[in-house]
């Protein structure tokens, strides 16, 4: 082989395996951060540790939303209206939060399946639209 054409291979060949390293890398540090979340019918299949914190989403079921009389503690059931996980949470409700709405919480998944968050997102629907953007809508309209 013509010693040129070596010496491009190799650093062909390097450039390659320098390229791959750093993807590789990259796609291992974004595994690490990804957000996904089970639903309730996936986590009840999945092999989840108890105290292990996972993410579940899904909508509150009509009816089974509970507060305690302290007011910072709420209960209810998540579901996807094949299963119901029972979730506790204290603290501070997002405004969204109410019966029917989606929802996605972290925390921990106890031995009996009931679930313990400590952070609660309320999910709006694809209809969403903000206020001040819905007001001048309608007014544009009329």
């Amino acid at each position: 082989m013509n010693p040129k054409r070596k010496k491009k291979l190799i650093g062909i060949i390097c450039i390659l395996l320098l390229l791959s390293g750093a993807i590789s890398l990259a796609l291992y540090a974004l595994k690490q951060n990804i957000n996904l979340f089970y639903m309730p019918t996936q986590l009840l299949q999945a092999h989840v540790l108890p105290n292990q914190t996972i993410r579940i989403g899904g909508y509150v079921k009509k009816g089974s939303l509970h507060y305690d009389s302290t007011g910072n503690g709420v209960t209810f059931l998540i579901t996807d209206n094949k299963n119901d996980i029972p979730v506790e949470y204290h603290g501070i409700l997002p405004n969204l939060f109410r019966e029917g709405q989606g929802v996605v919480t972290t925390g921990k998944l106890s031995a009996k399946n009931k679930f313990f968050a400590q952070e609660l997102l309320a999910k709006h629907d694809e209809k969403y639209m903000p206020w001040p953007l819905a007001q001048s809508l309608k007014g544009s309209k009329s």
